[in-house]
């Protein structure tokens, strides 16, 4: 167990300082354009899909370019590659409320994709790597607790600060907060060590153990799972809700069950600090997706009702909380530590290109076909997600 020193002087002040800095970032940046976007919407006279369409580009920019970044914190550590993030998403979030040409509001979100590459679990999880080589599991469990508060933290928020200040207002003090808060602390306040890559993953019981090589068939079965698990949340989050609502469910109470999912993440993340901590991440993964699944199977099987949608978003959350950790430990328990930031970065892409197309697929099914398409749709993509993890092989 880390000690108190660990956490003021030791590697794992990274931790507390990459906890602060993650509900910043994400607060700020991602989950922001669910009630930002509607009102930029209507105050310059743009459809929702092309007002949207602009967060879905950040993230296909981001899933471009996070391999480079992983790369870059291989190279030069998190202390020199976030605080850039930070200042980038700064400016980018500052600009937004002066973006008034359709061009220049895409431009700005290119810029706030740089910024998401460069700022949120990807390059926090590739820092922790670089700092604590094959033992990065705990730590990056332990700042998925932190990361898990962030839309606990920012939607009240941002929806005050709306009503106080408006949206123009909000943004710069967003922008505020990335550039005095958060890019001095990546700066200044996380750790400068590096720990040596070279020693094999060490397994549960102590003894080393062997890594696949992170190319060929087995980088692309997990690299394959990831992505299409990414279609999953950032599709549901963007019309889980509604559906519910069209499935007769009044809006007071599926904003109630809505709200469900992220305690829920929260609690599985500790679950598995506290009890899964010596399970292979590899088979936490398939356990998250295969509990997703059976949600999956017991929505679409009972139809939309209060009890049905409750039980899915809470099966959902807790799905979702293990799949953020084993995002950062299944690489790191497959493919071993040399290189981790730029792997995590090559995983990171083609999660960040389907996490920006699935809002705009899952609408184009919703309005041609039905809402329960939409979930057999995400059903499917579950589906290939389990497949994949359960055709990867450990390394003996």
């Amino acid at each position: 167990m880390p000690t108190l020193r660990d956490f003021i002087v030791g590697p794992w002040r990274a931790v507390l300082v990459l906890g602060v800095t993650q509900i910043l970032a994400w607060g700020t940046i991602f989950y922001t354009p669910v009630l930002m976007v509607p009102l930029i919407a209507a105050d310059r006279g743009w459809s929702m899909t092309f007002a949207m369409g602009g967060f879905s580009l950040a993230l296909f920019t981001a899933g471009m370019v996070s391999p480079r970044i992983g790369l870059l914190i291989d190279r030069h550590g998190g202390h020199r590659v976030m605080p850039f993030g930070s200042l980038i998403g700064a400016l980018g979030l500052a600009l937004l409320p002066i973006a008034v040409h359709p061009a220049a509001y895409l431009v700005v979100w290119v810029l706030l994709g740089v910024a998401i590459a460069a700022s949120l679990y990807d390059p926090a999880f590739a820092t922790l790597g670089r700092i604590f080589a094959a033992a990065a599991r705990r730590p990056i469990t332990a700042l998925t607790l932190a990361g898990g508060l962030a839309s606990t933290v920012s939607w009240p928020s941002t929806q005050r600060l709306i009503e106080a200040l408006g949206w123009r207002e909000t943004y710069f003090v967003y922008a505020a907060l990335l550039a005095l808060v958060a890019a001095p602390l990546n700066a200044f306040a996380l750790p400068r060590t590096r720990a040596d890559p070279l020693p094999p993953f060490a397994t549960p019981s102590g003894k080393a153990g062997a890594v696949l090589p992170a190319r060929g068939w087995p980088f692309l079965l997990v690299a394959a799972a990831f992505a299409s698990y990414a279609f999953i949340p950032s599709g549901l989050s963007a019309h889980l809700l509604a559906i519910f609502g069209r499935g007769g469910i009044d809006a007071a109470t599926v904003v109630t069950i809505g709200a469900l999912f992220g305690p829920m993440q929260v609690l599985a993340r500790v679950g598995e600090l506290a009890l899964a901590r010596h399970v292979h991440p590899l088979a936490v993964a398939r356990f998250a997706v295969g509990t997703l699944l059976l949600a999956f199977a017991l929505l679409i099987g009972l139809g939309i009702s209060v009890a049905a949608a409750a039980l899915f978003a809470a099966m959902f959350g807790a799905a979702n909380g293990l799949i953020t950790i084993a995002r950062g430990a299944v690489p790191l328990a497959l493919f071993g530590a040399v290189g981790y930031g730029h792997l995590v970065g090559r995983l990171g892409g083609p999660f960040l290109v389907m996490q920006s197309i699935a809002p705009l697929v899952l609408a184009f099914v919703a309005e041609r076909i039905s809402d329960r398409a939409v979930l057999a749709l995400v059903a499917a993509f579950a589906l290939v997600s389990f497949v994949g993890f359960a055709a990867i092989r450990r390394p003996h």
